[in-house]
Order: C-alpha cells, then sequence, then structure tokens
C-alpha cells in the first residue's frame, strides 16, 4: 500500500496514521500490508519544505494518475498494489480495497538483506519464481528503503505548529533488473545507505511492478539481518 503524502498538506496526517495503523494491525486476514509513505514535493512552495520528499516520488504519483486517468495527483492518496486509488485517510476505503485485491495472482516473491559488504550500504538478494499465471506482463524489479520512527516540529505551511510522527517514510527506491514472464529471476543489490538513517529502524520492501500498467504482481518486505 502506498500513500503519497506531505507535511505541508493539512488533510495528510490522518492518512499517515492510518497507513501505519494498518501495518501494525495487519487488520485483513489472509493479506499482509507493505506500507510505502512516499512524501511529494510539490507542497513545498506553500511555506513548509518537506524534511522526507522527494521529486522522484512525484513522478511516481504522476505515473499513477496517469494509469487511473486522473486529472492531476493529490494528497493524501493510496494506492493499493497500483490496482485501486482513493483518497487517503478513509479505513472502509482501505479495507475494502485490500479484500478486492486479495483475488489478484500473485508471483512469489523471496528477500533476504544483510549489511555490507561496504561500511554504508546493505545486500539485497532477491529471488522470483511462480509468475501469476496467464500474466504475461514484463516486470521491474524495485527495492523501497523505509525507515520507521521519523518525526518533525512543523514551523510553517498548513500543518505549522503540529509535531507530525511518521512510519515506513520511503528513503529511496532502486531498480533492480527486469523480470520476464514463466521465468525464474534471481538478483543482488548493493542499497547505498546514508549516514542519518537509523538501521535499525530501516525494513526493505521488493516488489514487482509491471512495465506498462504499474500494477504490483508480487512483494516481500524484511528487516536487516543481525
Amino acid at each position: 500500500m502506498e500513500l503519497f503524502t506531505s507535511e505541508g498538506c493539512s488533510t495528510c496526517p490522518p492518512a499517515d496514521a492510518l497507513l501505519a495503523a494498518l501495518d501494525l494491525k495487519q487488520p485483513v486476514p489472509g493479506a499482509e500490508v507493505l506500507p510505502l509513505e512516499e512524501h511529494v514535493d510539490y507542497w513545498d512552495q506553500d511555506g513548509w519544505r518537506d524534511p522526507f520528499d522527494s521529486s522522484a516520488y512525484t513522478q511516481r504519483q504522476q505515473a499513477y494518475a496517469w494509469s487511473f486517468h486522473l486529472p492531476s495527483a493529490y494528497t493524501p492518496e493510496m494506492v493499493v498494489d497500483g490496482r485501486a486509488e482513493f483518497t487517503g485517510g478513509s479505513y472502509p476505503k482501505a479495507r475494502a480495497a485490500i479484500l478486492q485485491d486479495l483475488q489478484a495472482p500473485r508471483a512469489r516473491v523471496s528477500l533476504s538483506v544483510a549489511k555490507g559488504p561496504g561500511p554504508n550500504e546493505l545486500h539485497a538478494a532477491v529471488h522470483v519464481e511462480d509468475y501469476p499465471p496467464g500474466v504475461r506482463e514484463k516486470a521491474e524489479l524495485r527495492l523501497a528503503v523505509t525507515e520507521d520512527g521519523l518525526a518533525s516540529d512543523v514551523h510553517a505551511g498548513e500543518n505549522s505548529g503540529k509535531h507530525l510522527e511518521h512510519r515506513a517514510v520511503v528513503r529511496r527506491i532502486l531498480s533492480g533488473g527486469h523480470v520476464q514472464p514463466d521465468r525464474a529471476f534471481s538478483q543482488e543489490v548493493k542499497i547505498p545507505v546514508d549516514r542519518g538513517w537509523n538501521v535499525e529502524h530501516l525494513r526493505i520492501v521488493a516488489f514487482l511492478e509491471g512495465q506498462s500498467t504499474h500494477q504490483i504482481l508480487g512483494a516481500a518486505s524484511t528487516r536487516l539481518s543481525p
């Protein structure tokens, strides 16, 4: 589940809280919610520079806007597996989208992550098998690095004066290669780690994204191995 959000948006904090609750409580039997909180940068012009934003997430949201035939991107927006989108903050809509998406076929993705070999990098090993039956679309392997336990005291903009807490904030999204239908796939990816990140709070999410539909065909996540 992706949430496009911003600290400059007054309606975003409830959506941030919902994403965190879905991650912690995992309320839908048979489904695992893998949260990605992506902070866009188009709110920066309103007085508050979101410390977690990136133009890369704005571009990713714009690709979804084109895919869903939306007139423009907006916040807060939740996207479930690239198949459904809705205004973030609504638990009934989130639950309904998750339940509906349970029927979609999935590739089997396995992921392991360990420190090194360099001092400021992680090493991820990804294996994909059992490509979704009937799906002929090629996919892009992506790896998202998220961090929990982040917070800001906002001093300007629509949320001025508020203390905002975040979970599963996307720090970086990397490309790990192309996956072909009906072929097993294995890849090792080096993930650079910025000095300001708390490694103990990081999670890696690997997911297969259809190259033309942007639908998520399979995913896995893990914390850093001891």
